[in-house]
C-alpha cells in the first residue's frame, strides 16, 4: 500500500513546498483587489521583488486597462457564473524584455459555506512558445507573400506527383484555376515522361531541369518555360517538390527583337557605308573639278557659277558628313579616341578654320580662359573640336551681325579628373523660347525663316548632345541677358596631363630624301576621280603617275620606287590595303613610301581605322586641292624640311 504524503508531511507543509518550488508564477489575491501572498516563480516571471509587485494594482500588472473589464471577470467568478478565468498577457519588464504570459485566475471560496474568500493567480510564462509561434507565422506569411507576388509561376507536388497547391501565376501559366489542379498529377502540366524522369534522377535535379523546358496549358498547347525543382524537406525528410517555372514567351519574343534590331542596325551601317563610298565617288569629281576650273582662267560670270556649283557640293557633303556621324553615335558605336593634348591650342586651331567666314560678315572673335583651366588634358580631341565646330558655325550662320565669344572655366576636380565648362555666346537671332525644349532633337530647325536662310540638317545640335554625354558632360542652351541673343554651354571631363606627358614626334632619319622633286604615284580604279587627283597634283607643282588596281601599283613601285602613294582603298585585283601591306613588306630595311588611304568611306573612325592596318595618312572623297597640298606638306616635313617642289 503506497504512502499518502499529505498523511506524512501534512497539508500545511506540502501547500508550502508546491507554493513555493512551483515553476508557475502563484498569487492571493484579496476580494478588494490587494495583493496578500506572491510566490518566487511569479516574481521572477514578472521580474519585479514582492514589494514592488505589492505596490502595484493587479489589473495594471495584469495590463488590463479598463477597470470595468477587470471588474466585470471577477464578478463572473464570484457570481458562480464562471469557475476560471484564462488571460493572455504580454507586458514590459523593467530591463526592457518583452513577456508574453499565460494567467488563469480561480476563486477560493470557504468549504462548508461556499463564501468568496480570496482569488488565486496562476502565470506561465509562455514567451520562448511565442516567439516560435511569431517566427513560424513570419516564415509562414514570407512564404505566402512569396509565392503570391513572385512573378513566376510555383507550384508544390508530393512524391506521389499529386498538385498540392500553387500560387497566382501558375493559374495565368496553365489556364487552369489552383482548386482545379489540387489532387491531380503533375503530369498534366510537364508529361508523364518528365515526370517519371524526376522519380528516376532523385538528388540529380540539374539534369531534369533540362527537360522541364514546358508547362501544358490548359489548351494543350506547350508554353516555352525556364523551370527549376526544388525539394520540400521536413524534418530532414523529403515529402515532395516545387516546380518554379519562369515564362519565357516575352523574354524569347524580346530576345527576337533585340536579335532584329542587331541585324537592321548592321543593315544600316552597312547601306550607310555604301551610301557613303557611292555618294562621295561623284561627289569627288564635282568638286574636285569646280577646283580645277577655279585655278583656270574664267570670266566672271562663269567664276560666279563654278562657285555656286562648288558651295552646292559642298553642302551636300556636309549633309552627308552630319547623317553618317549621327547615325554613327546613335548606333552607340562612337568610340573615343583619348591622348593628351594643350586645350588652348585646340581653341585657337577651331578658331582658325572659321575666322575666314567671321571676317567676311565683320563679326568680332573673343576667346576668354580662365586661369584654373590645366593646359594639358587627357581625352579624345577629335570630339572636342567636333562639338566647338558645330556650336562656332551656328554662331556665325544665325549672326548677321556683332560679336561671338568663346570661354573656359574650371569646374571642379576629383583627383585626376577635371570637369571643364564650355561657353559659346553670340549676338544673333536668339531661340525663340517656345522652341528651346526641342533644340536638340534630331532633324529640328528652329524656325521655317531660319531653315530657309540657312542650310543644314538640323542634326549639328544633336550631334552635340550625343558627343558630350560620350565625354561625360551635358550641355544646354541660355538666353541672353538684356537683349538678342543665345549661349550654349556644355561640360567635359578630362583627365589632367602634365606636359612631359605629351609624345614627341617621332622622326625617321633612314626616310629622308635628297633635294629633288617628290615622286608621287596615283592608284585609282575611277577615271574621272584619276584625272581630279592627278590635275590637283599638277597644280601644286608635282608630276604623278596613275596606276588603275593594286597589282600595278605594286608593279610600278617595284620598278620605280615612289615617295607618295595615292592609294584608293577600294581597287581591282588587289585591294589598296592589302597592296600597301606588300609594298611595305617588300621595303624591310629600305626607304618606305608614304602611303596615303583614298577613300569614299568617310564614317567617324575610319581614318583611325586605316591607319591601323597599315596607311600612314588619309583623305576622304570628295578630295579638295587644299586636302592634296596638306599631305604632301606633311610628308616633306616628315622627310625632309628643305624639301623643294622641283
Amino acid at each position: 500500500m503506497q504512502v499518502d504524503p499529505i498523511h506524512t508531511i501534512g497539508h500545511q507543509a506540502l501547500f508550502n513546498h508546491v507554493f513555493h518550488h512551483s515553476p508557475i508564477g502563484i498569487a492571493f489575491i484579496s476580494l478588494e483587489y490587494a495583493w496578500l501572498s506572491i510566490n518566487p516563480s511569479a516574481c521572477r516571471i514578472f521580474g519585479y521583488t514582492q514589494e514592488e509587485i505589492a505596490s502595484q494594482d493587479p489589473k495594471t500588472l495584469l495590463a488590463i486597462e479598463e477597470q470595468g473589464e477587470f471588474e466585470s471577470l471577477l464578478s463572473s467568478l464570484c457570481e458562480g457564473r464562471e469557475s476560471l478565468v484564462e488571460l493572455e498577457i504580454t507586458y514590459t519588464t523593467e530591463e526592457g524584455r518583452t513577456i508574453w504570459a499565460s494567467a488563469q485566475i480561480s476563486l477560493a471560496r470557504e468549504e462548508h459555506s461556499g463564501k468568496p474568500l480570496f482569488y488565486i493567480l496562476q502565470v506561465v510564462d509562455i514567451s520562448k512558445s511565442k516567439i516560435a509561434e511569431q517566427s513560424l507565422q513570419e516564415s509562414i506569411e514570407r512564404y505566402t507573400s512569396l509565392k503570391k507576388y513572385n512573378h513566376d509561376a510555383i507550384i508544390s507536388f508530393g512524391l506521389d506527383g499529386r498538385i498540392m497547391n500553387g500560387n497566382q501565376m501558375a493559374e495565368q501559366l496553365s489556364g487552369y484555376a489552383i482548386p482545379e489542379l489540387v489532387g491531380t498529377s503533375i503530369a498534366r502540366l510537364i508529361g508523364q515522361t518528365n515526370l517519371e524522369l524526376i522519380y528516376a534522377m532523385k538528388a540529380d535535379y540539374h539534369a531534369v531541369e533540362q527537360s522541364l523546358n514546358f508547362i501544358l496549358n490548359r489548351e494543350g498547347t506547350a508554353v516555352e518555360v525556364l523551370s527549376t525543382l526544388a525539394p520540400i524537406i521536413i524534418h530532414g525528410k523529403s515529402v515532395g517538390f516545387y516546380l518554379i517555372a519562369k515564362d519565357m514567351t516575352e523574354q524569347k519574343k524580346l530576345m527576337i527583337e533585340k536579335e532584329a534590331a542587331e541585324k537592321t542596325n548592321k543593315a544600316k551601317s552597312e547601306f550607310l557605308a555604301m551610301m557613303s563610298h557611292e555618294i562621295r565617288t561623284p561627289m569627288n569629281g564635282v568638286i574636285g573639278i569646280t577646283d580645277l576650273l577655279l585655278e583656270t582662267n574664267l570670266d566672271g560670270e562663269q567664276r560666279e557659277y563654278v562657285q555656286i556649283i562648288k558651295k552646292s557640293g559642298e553642302t551636300l557633303l556636309t549633309i552627308i558628313n552630319d547623317i553618317l556621324d549621327f547615325s554613327k553615335i546613335e548606333s552607340g558605336k562612337e568610340e573615343l579616341v583619348e591622348s593628351h593634348f594643350k586645350l588652348r591650342d585646340v581653341l585657337l586651331d577651331t578658331l582658325n578654320m572659321f575666322m575666314p567666314k567671321a571676317l567676311q560678315k565683320n563679326l568680332d572673335i573673343s576667346t576668354s580662359v580662365n586661369s584654373a583651366v590645366p593646359e594639358f588634358v587627357f581625352g579624345d580631341i577629335m570630339k572636342l573640336r567636333q562639338i566647338l565646330m558645330n556650336l562656332l558655325s551656328n554662331a556665325i550662320k544665325f549672326t548677321p551681325n556683332g560679336a561671338i565669344a568663346i570661354a573656359v572655366r574650371h569646374v571642379d576636380q576629383q583627383d585626376d579628373q577635371v570637369r571643364l565648362e564650355f561657353a559659346v555666346r553670340d549676338s544673333g537671332v536668339g531661340v525663340p523660347e517656345a522652341k528651346v525644349p526641342f533644340l536638340f532633337e534630331p532633324f529640328y530647325q528652329v524656325d521655317s525663316f531660319m531653315s530657309r536662310s540657312v542650310e543644314g540638317t538640323g542634326l549639328g545640335l544633336a550631334i552635340c548632345k550625343k558627343l558630350v554625354e560620350l565625354l561625360g558632360g551635358r550641355i544646354w542652351y541660355e538666353k541672353a541677358e538684356g537683349g538678342a541673343g543665345s549661349t550654349f554651354r556644355f561640360t567635359v571631363r578630362f583627365r589632367t596631363a602634365m606636359h612631359h606627358d605629351l609624345l614627341p614626334d617621332q622622326q625617321d632619319e633612314e626616310n629622308s630624301i635628297t633635294h629633288q622633286a617628290l615622286r608621287i604615284l596615283i592608284a585609282e580604279d575611277n577615271e574621272v576621280n584619276q584625272i581630279v587627283l592627278k590635275r590637283m597634283v599638277e597644280k601644286l607643282g608635282y608630276t604623278a603617275t596613275v596606276v588603275n588596281d593594286g597589282k600595278e601599283a605594286i608593279e610600278a613601285h617595284d620598278r620605280y620606287p615612289y615617295d607618295i602613294i595615292f592609294m584608293d582603298i577600294q581597287l581591282p585585283i588587289i585591294d589598296g590595303l592589302e597592296a600597301t601591306r606588300l609594298i611595305k613588306e617588300s621595303r624591310t630595311g629600305k626607304k618606305v613610301p608614304t602611303i596615303v588611304a583614298v577613300t569614299a568611306h568617310a564614317i567617324k573612325g575610319d581614318k583611325q581605322k586605316y591607319m591601323a592596318m597599315g596607311m600612314d595618312d588619309y583623305v576622304s572623297k570628295p578630295i579638295s586641292i587644299d586636302a592634296i597640298a596638306s599631305v604632301i606638306e606633311r610628308c616633306k616635313d616628315k622627310r625632309e624640311p628643305n624639301l623643294s617642289a622641283g
